[in-house]
């Protein structure tokens, strides 16, 4: 074992300094055989395989020990804190039974907050906590080898979606990026024979390439399920796996900010699963931006989409697998180009994290700063051989301060934040945990920001264009781990969690803020919007371009010592609509739109098409032109000049058909137009189907439930949309937003 120096940087990075380890998987002992731990290697343009002793591990408090029927080493930790004993076990299965004699001698589950009990159920974890190793240590993010993978599917005249099990649905085409040339494997027809053979050459094709981490867009819910159902139903096996097994598969949730996210999710031995979904679902829980989340629509929004990029509607894939194959090849092709450009810009933070977590790659894909912070505070202190704390008692407090002070539009708009106004107060003041007796938190905190500064000076300096990335996306990975201190601190799992300490750095943090606004007001400025860490103001009159640096040195000046302030764009125009909800006009003339009052996805086509123009005619100075906007709408509507798709809204399928009625019956839940239209068909829906549909009639207020119809039930020559309910959706959002009309 290779050990790095002891204190903050060991803590950080684990202590352990090997190289090159690119997966790590638990090998359960067979035939009289001690478990192991497998680490996958590089070396050189090879992946080695190593065997090495796995020891498992409970930590407790001592007295619960007594009678414990499976044998242990029991050592002492030191230290005031309850967990104060760490026994460790001979096997990953007498661990096992000891957490379940734990569990039930002490009537706690390992995952309950008062449990006397700390049992990680997850023996790669262990390892990785005992032994400071971590994944990709000395290698650079393009040293990491990565597919990615899109499939394409044939769909059953009638249906919005593709399912697995639907008689006549199938794959058609896979298409394989990275690792070598992007290539689309053709099915040669439409037979079970032709879709078991292009099975099997994806699987070849996979175990050819040999790569660490297979990437795709929503590859969870979709391409890796519908791959495992077909193999299935074909008697394919699925050996991705670098050893030749099948994926293993359970239920899972992933949380961004809000929002959970059921899942399934695939493992696949020696390799790494990163779904690009979530990476969006992580990014637009900070940012907010982003108009969707879907493949296309994301990829535009980074400036990722090249010129020429086939775009196909998915219900005209299997038309053009019959009748242009030529054209499916590029558009999947195109595919998974852009999902290697999205992971790209969006994973290499969670490469650099993966550096020093510990967790798998794929785990550290998928697990939240809390629990990455968790990690690293349980880590160092098994290092230090401490004592662990349970869980704080959790309570509700006050949080950030968010604030409107002006709505409509405001011209010559700046934005200004505390450069990590939580972390930093933390350390100005000394908040930290109080049962962190070894001083883990501030200690880890000074250091990762002392790291970020020193990435962010080589990232300026550097000329190369390789060096440059890899240093933005370590500053990167580093800015994500200092912005979740805060959190962890009322992290309801967070073993160190202190609900006092994170009241005390918000109530530091709005008192920071207030301070903050008033002295803009002293100096004639106008602030529009507060939100936790950062100011939308309006300079004082007296304040031009030229002037703004020594304003911002003023402003810089009146600060308390280790707090730093950013001053990022100046905006021509701003729409301040409420709290978190805004557009900014850039000078380049692009409008960026951020909160769901604004942006809301539940929303039909032509009204977010809508709010988009009118928002931008505002910032504009062009809001004559509102009444002309909106009588275009009305015409098209009134008219029908739009095709459904403009009019209609899709939704998703959480629950079975089945399942919504039964609750529905007992009065669990109201009725959706998305469930009774697929309980009315012919068709057979399952849970994870969209369906697409209108609304017919001729009265504006009407039960949707009862009115809704299948877009794909549409008749473009007896065309029924329900022209006075959408001109009252179009008269609604105009009286939203007081458009001039």
């Amino acid at each position: 074992m290779t050990k790095e120096s002891s204190g903050k940087d060991a803590w950080l990075h684990g202590g352990n300094a090997e190289a090159g380890i690119v997966a790590v998987e638990f090998e359960p002992g067979r035939k009289g055989a001690e478990d192991a731990i497998l680490l996958y290697r590089r070396e050189g343009e090879r992946t080695v395989c190593e065997r090495t002793a796995f020891e498992p591990f409970i930590v407790a408090e001592r007295s619960v020990w007594e009678g414990c029927p499976v044998p242990c080493e029991r050592r002492s930790l030191l230290g005031g804190n309850p967990l104060d004993t760490l026994a460790v076990f001979s096997s990953w299965a007498a661990a096992r039974k000891a957490a379940e004699w734990l569990s039930r001698a002490t009537g706690l589950s390992a995952g309950a907050p008062s449990a006397p009990y700390l049992f990680a159920n997850d023996p790669v974890h262990q390892h990785l906590l005992r032994t400071g190793r971590t994944c990709f240590r000395g290698m650079r993010f393009e040293d990491m080898r990565r597919v990615q993978v899109d499939i394409e599917c044939a769909t059953t005249d009638g249906y919005d979606f593709c399912h697995a099990e639907r008689e006549g649905d199938r794959i058609v085409a896979i298409a394989i990026g990275g690792c070598g040339d992007d290539d689309v494997l053709l099915a040669e027809g439409e037979s079970d024979e032709a879709e078991a053979a292009l099975l099997r050459r994806f699987v070849e094709t996979v175990r050819e390439r040999d790569p660490d981490a297979i990437e795709g867009h929503n590859i969870f819910n979709f391409d890796l399920p519908y791959i495992a159902a077909r193999a299935r139903r074909l008697g394919v096996r699925l050996g991705l796996g670098r050893d030749g097994s099948a994926p293993s598969v359970r239920s899972s949730r992933y949380s961004a900010g809000e929002r959970a996210i059921a899942y399934t999710r695939f493992d696949l031995h020696g390799r790494h699963v990163v779904d690009t979904l979530f990476l969006l679902y992580a990014y637009d829980a900070i940012h907010r931006d982003l108009p969707s989340r879907g493949l296309k629509e994301a990829a535009r929004h980074f400036g990722l989409a090249a010129d020429g990029r086939e775009y196909l509607d998915g219900a005209d894939v299997t038309k053009t697998f019959r009748e242009r194959p030529e054209r499916l090849v590029k558009y999947a092709r195109d595919d998974v180009a852009e999902t290697r450009a999205l992971a790209n810009l969006l994973s290499r933070s969670l490469f650099v994290q993966a550096q020093m977590l510990p967790f798998s790659y794929r785990n550290v894909c998928v697990r939240g700063g809390g629990s990455k912070i968790d990690a690293l505070m349980v880590r160092a202190c098994l290092q230090e051989g401490q004592a662990l704390p349970k869980p704080d008692k959790p309570r509700p407090f006050a949080g950030g301060a968010s604030e409107v002070f002006e709505t409509g539009v405001v011209k010559r708009v700046c934005h200004c934040d505390v450069r990590s106004l939580y972390p930093s107060l933390m350390l100005a003041r000394g908040i930290a945990p109080r049962t962190d007796e070894k001083g883990v938190f501030l200690a880890l905190l000074a250091r990762l920001k002392e790291m970020r500064m020193d990435a962010r000076r080589r990232m300026g300096e550097s000329r190369d264009d390789a060096e440059r990335r890899h240093f933005d996306a370590m500053q990167s990975a580093l800015k994500i781990l200092i912005n979740s201190f805060y959190g962890y601190l009322g992290f309801a799992q967070a073993r160190f969690g202190d609900y006092d300490a994170a009241e005390e750095t918000a109530a530091q943090g709005r008192a920071l803020l207030e301070r903050m606004v008033a002295w803009l007001r002293r100096r004639g400025a106008r602030p529009v919007e507060t939100d936790t860490d950062g100011i939308y103001f309006v300079p004082p009159p007296d304040v031009m371009e030229k002037e703004m640096p020594s304003f911002q040195a003023e402003f810089r000046a009146d600060l308390p010592a280790g707090v730093e302030i950013e001053f990022d764009e100046a905006y021509p125009a701003m729409y301040s609509y409420k709290i978190k909800n805004y557009a900014l006009l850039r000078d380049d003339g692009t409008v960026t739109i951020k909160g769901a009052a604004l942006k809301s996805r539940g929303l039909e086509p032509f009204q977010r098409q809508f709010m988009e123009a009118l928002i931008r005619l505002k910032l504009e100075d062009r809001s004559e032109r509102i009444p002309a906007l909106r009588s275009e709408y009305e015409t098209a509507i009134r008219e029908r000049r739009w095709p459904i798709r403009m009019l209609a809204r899709t939704e998703t399928l959480a629950d079975s058909p089945e399942a919504y009625a039964r609750k529905q019956g007992t009065g669990r839940r109201n009725r959706s137009a998305a469930y009774e239209l697929a309980l009315k068909s012919d068709r057979v829906y399952r849970a994870g189907d969209t369906v697409a549909y209108y609304v017919t009639g001729s009265r504006k207020s009407v039960a949707v439930h009862e009115t809704a119809r299948l877009v794909a039930d549409w008749n473009p020559e007896a065309r029924d949309e329900n022209v006075a309910y959408y001109l009252a959706k179009l008269d609604a959002l105009c009286r939203k937003f007081a458009a001039d009309a």
